[in-house]
C-alpha cells in the first residue's frame, strides 16, 4: 500500500552534506557493542567443551545461556531515561567498565549456582547499553538514515560471531575455558577509554563535526519531530500503553526467541556436523553463517531505507528463516544443512535495522527513550526462552529437532504480529529519493 507523506522541506543537496558522523559514531559504538555481544555469547563456543566441569546438562546450558536476558530487563527503561535526559555517553560508558569487571568474574565460578548468578549480573549491565546507543543514534541520523545507520551499527551482532567465534575456539586450544572467559571482559575496559573520547552526545558537542554538517543534522531531525502526529507526545505512559508500541514488544519477544535459540545452539550443531571437530574448527566454520548475515542485514536496511517499507524488511526474512529451519531438520548431509544454517542466520539478522527504526517513526524523541527500553526489556525476555526451551527439549526428546521446529513457531507468531498488528503508518518516512512510501 502506498501512502502519501509531507513535501519534502527544502534541503541542500545530499553530496553537498559532509558525512563525518557516519566515520566517527558508527565505528566507535559498533566496536563497543561487538565487545559486549562477545562477552554475552562467548559460552555458546566454550559450552560445549567445558567437558563435564560444574555438571551442566543441556537444560543447565539452555539457562547459563538465557538467564544473562533475566538480568537484562532490569536497566533498560532507567538507562534509556539517563542516556536522554543525562548522556548517552556517559551512561555507556559506566555501563561498559560494569559489565567488563562482570565478563571477567563469570570466569571465576566454581559452581552451576554461581556461573547463573555471574551471567545475570553480566545481564544486569549490558542490559542498559542497546537504548542508550538507540537514543545517541536518534541524535546524530535523520528519520530517513535511520534504518541504515541502525544496521550499519547492529552489524556489530553479526561481525562479532565473525571475528570472535574463531577467536574464542583458538583461545580454548590453548587456555581454559576459565581464562577464556576472564581475558574476554578485559577489552571493554580498554575501549572505554576510546569511547570517552570519541564520542559525543550531539552534533553541537563534536569538536571533529563542521557546523555545515551538524547545522544538516539538527535541522532534519527537528523537521522529523515536528512532522510526528501530536498524539504521540504524551506521557510516557501513554506512549508506551499505544496498540503499535504493544504490538512491537510481542513481535520482538517472538523473534528474539528465535533468534537467541538459534544464535546459542548453532556451535553446538556445527560440532555436530563436524562429528566433534577441535574447538579452532568449529569456531571457524560459526563465523561463515554470521559472515553471510552481516551482508544480509545491512542490504535490507538499506532496501527499507530507499523504500520505506519497514514490515516487509521484517516480516519476509522471518519467513525464509522459518522455511531454513524446518529443512534444516528434515535433510541429511552436512554441507546441506550448513547451507540452511547460512539462510536461518541471514534471516534472523536481516530484520535489525528495520525493526529499531519503527519506533522513531512512530514516537517524538522525548517519549521514544522509554518506548524503545520497555520494547528492548520485554522483547529480550526471549532471549532466555529461546536458549532454555531448545535445551530442555533436546534433554526431553534426545534430538534438537522438536527445539528447532518449536522455534520456528515462534518466528512465525512474529510474522504474523508484524503483519497484521503493524498497519502503515499515517506518516510514512520519506525514502532518499523523496517520494513518499509505505510506512511502518
Amino acid at each position: 500500500m502506498t501512502e502519501t507523506g509531507p513535501q519534502p522541506i527544502p534541503q541542500s543537496p545530499p553530496n553537498a552534506i559532509p558525512a563525518k558522523r557516519w566515520a566517527y559514531v558508527i565505528p566507535v559504538a559498533a566496536i563497543m557493542y561487538m565487545l559486549a555481544y562477545l562477552d554475552r555469547n562467548n559460552v555458546s563456543v566454550i559450552l560445549p567443551y567445558m567437558h563435564g566441569d560444574l555438571e551442566l546438562s543441556n537444560a543447565d546450558k539452555g539457562l547459563v545461556g538465557g538467564i544473562f536476558f533475566v538480568g537484562y530487563v532490569f536497566l533498560q527503561i532507567p538507562a534509556a531515561i539517563l542516556a536522554q535526559r543525562w548522556s548517552a555517553r556517559k551512561t555507556v560508558l559506566l555501563l561498559m567498565v560494569a559489565w567488563g569487571l562482570a565478563a571477567s568474574l563469570t570466569g571465576l565460578v566454581q559452581t552451576k549456582s554461581q556461573f547463573y548468578v555471574a551471567r545475570f549480573v553480566l545481564g544486569f549491565f549490558e542490559g542498559g547499553v542497546w537504548p542508550a546507543v538507540l537514543i545517541l543514534l536518534a541524535s546524530w541520523f535523520p528519520l530517513r538514515e535511520r534504518a541504515r545507520a541502525n544496521a550499519l551499527w547492529m552489524a556489530c551482532l553479526p561481525l562479532s560471531s565473525v571475528l570472535m567465534a574463531p577467536l574464542s575456539g583458538w583461545m580454548l586450544d590453548h587456555a581454559s575455558w576459565r581464562w577464556v572467559l576472564v581475558l574476554q571482559g578485559v577489552p571493554p575496559l580498554l575501549w572505554a577509554v576510546v569511547w570517552w573520547f570519541a564520542v559525543a552526545d550531539r552534533p553541537d558537542r563534536a569538536r571533529w563535526i563542521s557546523r555545515a554538517e551538524a547545522d544538516h543534522v539538527e535541522r532534519s531531525i527537528a523537521a522529523d519531530e515536528a512532522a510526528k502526529p501530536s498524539a504521540v507526545s504524551g506521557s510516557y505512559l501513554d506512549a508506551v500503553k499505544q496498540k503499535s508500541v504493544l504490538v512491537l514488544i510481542g513481535v520482538y519477544f517472538f523473534w528474539i526467541t528465535g533468534f537467541y535459540g538459534f544464535n546459542l545452539w548453532l556451535p553446538s550443531v556445527i560440532k555436530e556436523l563436524t562429528h566433534d571437530g577441535s574447538p579452532t574448527e568449529v569456531g571457524l566454520l560459526t563465523a561463515i553463517p554470521f559472515t553471510i548475515a552481516l551482508a544480509v542485514m545491512i542490504a535490507n536496511a538499506a532496501w527499507s531505507d530507499r523504500t520505506g517499507r519497514r514490515r516487509q524488511a521484517v516480516a519476509v526474512p522471518l519467513v525464509v528463516g522459518i522455511a531454513a529451519l524446518l529443512l534444516g531438520q528434515a535433510v541429511d548431509g552436512a554441507l546441506p544443512r550448513m547451507l540452511l544454517l547460512c539462510v536461518t542466520a541471514a534471516a534472523v539478522y536481516a530484520p535489525y535495522g528495520p525493526f529499531w527504526a519503527i519506533p522513531g517513526q512512530l514516537l517524538r524523541f522525548e517519549v521514544v527513550a522509554v518506548a524503545m527500553g520497555l520494547i528492548n526489556a520485554l522483547g529480550n525476555l526471549g532471549g532466555f526462552a529461546g536458549p532454555y526451551l531448545v535445551g530442555w527439549l533436546t534433554d526431553v526428546t534426545g534430538s534438537s529437532v522438536t527445539g528447532f521446529a518449536v522455534l520456528s513457531g515462534f518466528l512465525a507468531v512474529a510474522v504474523a504480529l508484524v503483519t497484521l498488528g503493524l498497519r502503515p503508518s499515517a506518516r510514512p518516512v520519506r525514502p532518499l529519493s523523496g517520494q513518499a512510501a509505505e510506512g511502518a
